[in-house]
């Protein structure tokens, strides 16, 4: 048995790959579009993982995208998705600057959270030891729920 991959039901896929890509830094590494059963599945994997989604179609995340309107709510009830980076703060701060509520800060150097459009609770843990607590983080209080 093996992991393949999460799959994200998304309301606006541009709105969503937008976040996913553009802001969060991860990549496209395939698409599917099929007009008789009406959704688009666009797959993403982080940096570090696009070679081996390319060879074995893991890890990554599906978008999934239904061409018909459709409301979901219940994003928390998921759970969160969970990815590693070299420098939290940069990481974090790159995320506000782009317009992202960081819904727990990285106080305590090592973990912080967002949400992406449609609700989906992302963590964010720093790659190896924890980072020192520096301003402002250590002070931002959290926002929402996470």
């Amino acid at each position: 048995m093996r992991y393949l991959h999460t799959m994200i039901r998304v309301k606006d896929l541009d709105a969503s790959l937008a976040f996913y890509t553009t802001i969060f830094g991860l990549e496209e590494v395939r698409r599917y579009e099929n007009e008789q059963g009406r959704f688009t599945l666009v797959f993403l994997a982080a940096p570090d993982d696009v070679a081996a989604v390319r060879s074995t179609s893991a890890p990554c995340i599906e978008l999934t995208y239904n061409w018909d309107t459709e409301d979901y709510t219940g994003g928390r009830n998921f759970g969160h998705l969970a990815y590693e980076v070299d420098d939290i703060y940069a990481f974090c701060q790159h995320l506000a600057d782009s317009g992202v509520t960081i819904n727990r800060p990285p106080r305590d150097g090592r973990m912080a959270f967002v949400r992406s459009p449609d609700g989906i609770s992302i963590e964010i843990l720093q790659k190896g030891a924890s980072l020192s607590p520096a301003e402002p983080w250590a002070s931002m209080p959290n926002t929402g729920s996470w």
